[in-house]
């Protein structure tokens, strides 16, 4: 069975797209699809790094334990707001921090915003990002408009048929791509 990491990326007191790191927790647990976990940034509360993990002098054990878990997991959901057109500086800070970790890594894109929009200016900025260090976007995108209207605090969907099927198309195409990186080394 995978294990899938989910990065919940804003760390504002208010935030809402943790909602939707909730829902994809309770959706992969309830299907019984992988091993999960939410690796929380606002739990992690790191500093601004000023070094990459390469060149880290005496990393803490929560910097370790961060990279470790990317390392680990077979493919990484990253759930992001989108804020005033791009995603939030506590998501760049780790993916600057990190290098090897990221490369070859199948990683889905969750982008959530109160608008209509549902985070679109930041997926482009975000999925540049990820493409310039190496890892393996997955094409299929979940885009979240008006979360407050879509989410409750407990990552309950609040039309729960019909994320459930854009879930499942979503998800697929994240499986798909762990199983294509298996493949591509184990050969």
């Amino acid at each position: 069975m995978p294990h899938i990491a989910i990065i919940s990326s804003s760390v504002r007191r208010e935030r809402k797209s943790h909602y939707v790191s909730l829902y994809f927790k309770n959706y992969l647990e309830e299907n019984n699809l992988s091993t999960v976990e939410i690796l929380d940034l606002k739990a992690y509360n790191f500093p601004i790094f000023e070094d990459t993990i390469k060149t880290f002098q005496n990393p803490s054990e929560k910097v370790l334990d961060f990279a470790v878990k990317i390392k680990s997991a077979d493919g990484i959901i990253i759930v992001t707001p989108e804020y005033n057109g791009g995603f939030p500086a506590s998501l760049k800070n780790v993916i600057d921090l990190l290098y090897d970790e990221w490369h070859g890594k199948p990683i889905s894109i969750s982008t959530v915003s109160a608008g209509v929009f549902g985070g679109a200016q930041a997926l482009v900025s975000l999925q540049f990002v990820l493409w310039k260090i190496g890892a393996w976007t997955v094409t299929k995108m979940f885009p979240v408009p008006n979360v407050e209207k879509t989410f409750d605090a407990k990552g309950n969907a609040l039309d729960k048929m019909t994320t459930d099927k854009l879930a499942k198309v979503f998800l697929d195409k994240l499986f798909e791509s762990v199983e294509a990186n298996k493949l591509t080394h184990t050969v």
